[in-house]
């Protein structure tokens, strides 16, 4: 028997189920029109909410790094990996997000991985709500505190955990600001208002609020205007800001102890220094062009109207990410497969993503799809919605 027998037949199993999925090769870099094997395709999955990835603001701040610093910054951040850009970014994002502080990390995830693993010990609690990004829950894992999971902001039993936990040290209540598979905003305020009744620590995850939610994109907390209140903000650069990264904004306490805490902070070399420049200019871009925040959510009322008045069921979608529900995973990848041949790339998502039976397409709108692009896409979706008779 070989020594990977196993693990042909997990693949052959998700092959059974329809689950399996090949990467898709792009020719052309991330934009609305992608070219994919010799063919134009609009692109309705990408995260590049604000189209930053191609503004010229980001690519010269980029190709002006490299010229001053070279193409990485040669260690970790606690040797010799921070350069000045680093933390001319981090000064820059902590003013956005209105705190005394923020550190980047390489990525959302090992953002998420390094706070939880470090913050929470055996004398904690942490309380998250049941469709948290993996990247929390895999945060989790890593530490040995107790947890409790609540229903989808669900506040009656988010409530019965906080009343059950009395007895620890400290009460972490984790959420994300916009829930990425269903496009759904955490009921923030009333989670503050509970977390401040039972003396809890609120951690937001703003991977897809940051650029979107909020006053210039600056995320849920400004949206709801909770500034002070909400003790940890985690934010993405890999998606409305249209490079890679990921960043914790909070209080300079915080800051100081994770540098010397979280393990993917002190064992990973620090971003490339034109990365970071990027992310620098691109929080600018936000600051002085709120017209892409603007049109991203023209965009997406227009067009998550018109998939309604179609008949699709898009979930419980409120901001631009808007899920088609499918149904299995088989008849889901076969959907996106249909819309590929039409000239439209919308990624299935199924299990263990979601429900068994809750597959989806998840179409993300952005400010740089014109209206031009949303009525192709809207009538492709039609024309293919009606075959898979889901209107």
């Amino acid at each position: 028997m070989g020594k990977f027998d196993h693990l042909s037949t997990e693949l052959e199993q998700l092959c059974n189920e329809g689950r399996y999925r090949p990467l898709k090769i792009w020719d052309s870099g991330s934009d609305t029109w992608m070219e994919l094997s010799g063919n134009k395709i609009l692109q309705m999955s990408s995260n590049n909410y604000l189209g930053m990835t191609n503004h010229p603001d980001l690519q010269k701040a980029a190709i002006e790094a490299i010229e001053q610093y070279g193409v990485g910054s040669g260690s970790v951040r606690s040797i010799t990996g921070t350069l000045r850009i680093h933390d001319e970014l981090e000064n820059e994002l902590a003013k956005f997000k209105g705190t005394e502080a923020a550190l980047v990390f390489q990525s959302g995830f090992t953002t998420n991985q390094g706070i939880l693993s470090s913050i929470l010990g055996p004398d904690d609690v942490v309380i998250s709500d049941e469709l948290n990004h993996a990247s929390i829950i895999d945060g989790i894992r890593l530490t040995k505190a107790h947890r409790k999971i609540y229903g989808h902001k669900n506040l009656e039993q988010l409530e019965d955990c906080l009343k059950a936990s009395a007895s620890f040290r400290s009460r972490v209540v984790v959420t994300d600001g916009v829930f990425s598979m269903d496009g759904d905003i955490a009921p923030l305020p009333e989670i503050v208002q509970l977390a401040e009744k039972y003396d809890a620590i609120v951690y937001v995850d703003d991977a897809h609020a940051s650029g979107v939610l909020g006053r210039n994109g600056k995320g849920s907390t400004d949206h709801f205007n909770l500034h002070g209140r909400v003790h940890i903000q985690v934010g993405t650069l890999s998606k409305a800001i249209g490079a890679v990264g990921g960043y914790m904004a909070g209080s300079q306490l915080l800051k100081d102890y994770l540098i010397h805490k979280a393990r993917s902070f002190l064992f990973s070399t620090s971003l490339p220094p034109s990365v970071a420049a990027a992310c620098l200019a691109s929080v600018r871009v936000l600051k002085n062009e709120p017209e892409r925040s603007e049109r991203l959510w023209s965009n997406t009322l227009y067009f998550r109207d018109k998939l309604q008045k179609l008949g699709f069921d898009t979930g419980e979608s409120e901001t631009p990410i808007i899920p088609i529900i499918v149904g299995t995973p088989e008849k889901t990848n076969k959907f996106s497969d249909r819309l590929l041949e039409e000239g439209v790339f919308a990624q299935g998502i199924v299990f263990p993503t979601v429900a068994m039976d809750k597959g989806r397409v998840r179409l993300i709108i952005t400010a740089n799809h014109t209206m031009d692009d949303l009525n192709f896409a809207l009538d492709r979706l039609q024309h293919v919605g009606k075959q898979f008779g889901l209107i």
